[in-house]
């Protein structure tokens, strides 16, 4: 392995194409240098426009490069787990797009399977929790900036209503909660460092996609913590989170897009003041590809290790069974 990594990049997806691989492009430990589509014209088009050395008609080409260290994973939800492993068979470390799989099922088998490779790292990317505002945010937690932190609320939103579009196919994973859903359902997660006992949900349908086109739900957490969240593919778009403590709330203003080129802001509420914290433009694609390739060349563990995606895929799961059964459901 070079001294850098080498990054291989499964199709031509558009937040593959338009916000990873620039971003990747930037990292100060590893460089984009292979690409691939089905369509062979595709890959070499998205190649010469983003400085990419080599273009594949295959996946199974790209994989088979001995030149490639490790492949970032863009494909739609019902292939990742399936191309991941391939990608580990072939020797390469990989970066996967959330939701890891479609289920907490399928995200214990890609983790079973992953064991058998020890010294590949495999990295479900939920980008966000590597922003600067993020980290700060756990930190005045920890330090006690809001006192006891008792509860959190996130919405997420944007309008699709587009039928050919991945996300509003049900059968290949696509919907609102699998989309950004799993977002929200993150946050309390990453904030409380612990993990939800019992939740329920809500979902409403498409009537012509099949897809939840708003879900919601209430996340019950030890000691009475609590989350609730919305997310939506039929709304305008907007986002934000609120968290709560008995002294004081934290605003985190951009939760998920935190844009490149602009500054984060995030606003700290207390009974003395009212303080807006900002962050200087950072674009958190390149400090996630950052740590990934760090973790590879030191030969660490990756900062979110799988066993936080089968957590996460659990939650997800049971805010769909709950509304299926409309009653609460008790994980683990």
């Amino acid at each position: 392995m070079s001294e850098f990594i080498r990054w291989g990049v499964l199709s031509t997806a558009k937040i593959g194409v338009q916000k990873v691989i620039p971003a990747m492009q930037k990292s100060q430990f590893g460089k984009v240098t292979a690409i691939c589509s089905r369509n062979a014209d595709q890959a070499r088009t998205i190649a010469n426009q983003l400085g990419i050395e080599k273009a594949y008609a295959t996946y199974d080409e790209l994989l088979a490069d001995p030149e490639i260290d490790a492949i970032y994973n863009p494909l739609p939800n019902h292939m990742h787990v399936e191309w991941t492993l391939k990608a580990l068979q072939a020797g390469k470390h990989v970066l996967c797009e959330k939701p890891i799989g479609l289920d907490e099922a399928e995200a214990k088998k890609l983790t079973d399977k992953a064991a058998s490779f020890p010294k590949l790292k495999v990295m479900e990317a939920f980008m966000y929790r590597f922003h600067p505002q993020w980290k700060k945010t756990a930190e005045l937690i920890s330090t006690g900036a809001i006192g006891k932190v008792k509860t959190m609320q996130a919405f997420f939103s944007y309008y699709n209503v587009d039928p050919g579009n991945i996300r509003n196919k049900p059968e290949v994973g696509g919907g609102a909660l699998m989309d950004i859903g799993c977002y929200c359902i993150s946050f309390p997660r990453f904030i409380f460092a612990e993990e939800p006992h019992t939740v329920i949900g809500m979902m409403d349908k498409d009537p012509q996609m099949g897809t939840d086109r708003m879900s919601s739900g209430i996340l019950l957490f030890p000691e009475g913590k609590t989350a609730t969240f919305t997310c939506s593919t039929q709304l305008t778009s907007f986002q934000r989170v609120h968290i709560l403590g008995d002294e004081g709330q934290i605003v985190v203003e951009i939760p998920v897009n935190a844009p490149p080129t602009e500054q984060s802001k995030i606003t700290l509420i207390t009974k003395s003041k009212t303080e807006d914290i900002l962050f200087d433009a950072v674009d958190q694609y390149t400090l996630q590809a950052d740590a990934f390739a760090s973790a590879i060349l030191t030969n660490k563990d990756v900062p979110t290790p799988l066993s936080d995606a089968i957590k996460n895929m659990a939650v997800i799961d049971a805010i769909r069974k709950s509304t299926d059964e409309q009653c609460w459901i008790k994980l683990g």
